[in-house]
């Protein structure tokens, strides 16, 4: 579900509202009736890197930088279980 955060103008009040994208997005404040405009970087991020080419699947590989991909994925396997 997109969850967005909204920050109203007049009183500051943070709100979050889930907005599909054929709806409208919120225009009004809940708690005064301010303005609202949409805020970044308050809102919850989830970022999950899967595959290789990422810092965190790239340690896994020695100096042979990943030939025996079939012992990797099972190494890699292996530690996501712990």
């Amino acid at each position: 579900m997109p969850v967005f955060d909204y920050k109203c103008t007049k009183c500051g009040e943070r709100e979050e509202h889930i907005v599909l994208p054929d709806e409208a997005a919120p225009t009004r404040c809940a708690s005064c009736g301010g303005a609202l405009r949409r805020a970044f970087g308050g809102g919850r991020v989830l970022v999950n890197l899967q595959g290789w080419g990422f810092s965190k699947t790239d340690s896994l590989i020695a100096d042979s930088r990943g030939k025996d991909f079939k012992a990797l994925k099972e190494r890699a396997e292996r530690i996501v279980e712990e």
